[in-house]
């Protein structure tokens, strides 16, 4: 199976209302995810999210449309074009 390395960044803009939903789906796919960094802006009223993820571009296409699905949660993902 061919896999790539991506960047799944997030912005969470009511994170109280989001984060429980957010979690459920990356909890989902916890053996694409090989790194995560938050940072939450409360004085912003956002947080900010990137998942490193290595998997096929099934599973990545997959995991940012569920995510972006949710109300309040903008996403853009980042794909590598080599193969790994």
């Amino acid at each position: 199976m061919e896999e790539k390395i991506a960047v799944i960044g997030a912005v969470l803009d009511n994170p109280r209302d989001t984060q429980q939903d957010f979690n459920k789906i990356v909890s989902e796919y916890k053996d694409l995810i090989r790194g995560r960094i938050g940072i939450p802006l409360p004085d912003k009223g956002v947080s900010a999210i990137a998942l490193i993820v290595i998997g096929s571009l099934n599973e990545i296409n997959s995991l940012t449309g569920k995510l972006g699905k949710i109300d309040g949660v903008n996403v853009k993902t980042s794909i590598s074009k080599k193969e790994i």
